[in-house]
């Protein structure tokens, strides 16, 4: 075998090696970038497990205080219950969650908006919200529970 032909050899080997090297490479990168996507869905979701069972104890309570007679609106206690509902607002948004905005006038949007009723009567071209009847929430962008609303005609 010549010098030559040996060296074609060799460099064909390491050609052939630094190919596979790539490629594992490639494979490893694909696979790390695939694993940290995960992990962070698995948190999420999680995430979002744990605030959709604390939501019917928030609608709870801002039942509550939604409801306060007249002659307690000035009571202490009844107004450290409100001041628990904002407490607990702010740390839900430092969780990255927020309210979906289902205010009387506002667009219809099924995306963010679960009709519960909707006003037959009413007449007009666009649809909006007559009625916020249960909270909506959205955890970093993604809907973990549609706002339940009454809808009418504008």
């Amino acid at each position: 075998m010549t010098k030559a032909k040996k060296d074609d050899e060799l460099q064909q080997q390491l050609d052939e090696l630094t190919q596979d090297l790539q490629r594992t490479r490639a494979d490893f990168e694909n696979y790390r970038k695939r694993v940290e996507l995960e992990k962070a869905t698995a948190r999420e979701a999680g995430q979002a497990g744990t605030i959709l069972k604390l939501l019917p104890v928030i609608d709870t309570i801002e039942r509550a205080v939604a409801y306060t007679p007249e002659e307690l609106k000035d009571n202490k206690w009844a107004q450290g219950i409100a001041s628990l509902v904002k407490n607990l607002e702010r740390s839900l948004e430092g969780l990255n969650l927020r309210r979906i905005d289902a205010t009387k006038g506002s667009a219809f949007n099924p995306e963010l908006h679960e009709a519960i009723q909707f006003d037959e009567d009413a007449t007009g071209e666009k649809e909006v919200i007559e009625e916020e009847l249960q909270a909506g929430y959205a955890l970093n962008g993604h809907v973990i529970r549609h706002a339940m609303v009454k809808v009418t005609r504008q």
